[in-house]
């Protein structure tokens, strides 16, 4: 595997393949020079490294090397299994954890200044600095809050799972989108829509951005399936409905596209191709994860806070802030030791970093202050 060519990459941004990374060689995308102090971003899902490729460089204008991999089943990575039957614990949190710290340690980097985690991999990001407070020294999560580690006995078992009866029962049937991240058809669904992948993915980053209309977010009263029933068909889909099927409903039309500018068509064909090659599944396997019991080693950890210095940021129209009731309290009351601010970025939906960048990087500057 190649890495990505710099002409799909903004100038100061470069690429390169890193092998012998706990199995994997790993993709990693770089911006300003070695021997400053580290910051490292991941990415989340259905993203890849390039997700960070507005806020790399000024960041790396502010004094630092920034480091964005392609995580364990995304984009140029390889080195991971891309079937549905297949062993899931190397998508497992702590061997998550575990490829940060062999990456880190193969490009001669001792601790990082701060990870930075956006969706999935905010609690990748979470589990880092809550495993490894000595090497990752500093956490910003966006868009997913961190509620602690599983509790002990619980087997780390998706709530989707515990709620799916129930959601299934109601008068307009629905299912969460865990649920269905977790099923055979999923990958195959998405990498092969009727609409087609471009398409598809255009539908999907419009319908849980700031620029669709639904995305008035409030709390949660609690976690029945009647609350999660309020929720964007993107979480809580309805029965009968694929993904792709789900977001065409919501499809922007050819003037917004246009208008889109912090996704252009151009930006969209690289992951569309990258995608394209790679599929879904890695992806998926790590949200399968938490149906199995494949976590369960994070229960060692139960009833531990993060230490280090801690920040969030979303959207002010992003669900992911709301999507499990309580979540966001218990992150700046009880997950967290040294809690340094939420801030929710106005306008900004779900893919805060790309919709906002402006305000994402003075916000973490802030924080890495």
């Amino acid at each position: 595997m190649d890495p990505l060519s710099p002409e799909l990459l903004p100038a100061g941004i470069r690429s390169r393949m890193v092998p012998g990374i706990n199995g994997l060689t790993m993709h990693v995308l770089e911006a300003g020079e070695a021997g400053r102090p580290v910051l490292l971003l991941l990415h989340g899902f259905p993203e890849l490294a390039v997700s960070w490729r507005r806020v790399m460089v000024p960041l790396a204008e502010a004094g630092f090397h920034v480091i964005a991999p392609d995580q364990r089943g995304y984009g140029r990575t390889i080195g991971w299994s891309d079937a549905y039957d297949t062993d899931l614990r190397p998508f497992a949190m702590l061997n998550l954890v575990r490829d940060q710290l062999a990456l880190l340690k193969t490009l001669g980097v001792p601790a990082v200044h701060a990870v930075i985690g956006h969706d999935f991999g905010s609690p990748v990001a979470a589990h880092c600095a809550l495993v490894r407070p000595d090497v990752f020294r500093r956490v910003a999560l966006m868009s997913a809050p961190f509620a602690g580690p599983p509790a002990l006995g619980s087997s780390d078992r998706a709530p989707a799972a515990d709620i799916a009866q129930a959601l299934a029962a109601l008068p307009r049937p629905r299912k969460h989108y865990h649920w269905y991240y977790a099923t055979r058809p999923a990958n195959g669904d998405m990498i092969a829509p009727p609409q087609g992948l471009h398409a598809f993915l255009r539908a999907y980053y419009h319908h849980k951005s700031g620029d669709w209309a639904g995305n008035d977010v409030f709390p949660l009263k609690g976690w029945t399936a009647e609350e999660l029933a309020k929720l964007p068909t993107y979480y809580v889909m309805d029965a009968a409905e694929t993904m792709p099927q789900t977001v065409a409903h919501e499809m922007p039309s050819a003037d917004h596209i246009a208008a889109c500018t912090w996704l252009t068509e151009a930006d969209l064909a690289v992951y569309a191709a990258e995608y394209g090659r790679s599929g879904f599944q890695g992806g998926l396997n790590g949200y399968r994860t938490r149906f199995l019991g494949t976590n369960m080693e994070m229960e060692a950890f139960a009833g531990r806070r993060i230490e280090v210095p801690a920040t969030f940021i979303g959207g002010a129209r992003d669900w992911g802030v709301q999507q499990s009731p309580g979540a966001l309290h218990k992150m700046e009351t009880e997950a967290t030791a040294d809690w340094r601010g939420t801030h929710l970025v106005a306008g900004a939906g779900h893919w805060v970093q790309q919709e906002r960048p402006v305000e994402t990087v003075r916000l973490l500057l802030d924080f890495l202050r």
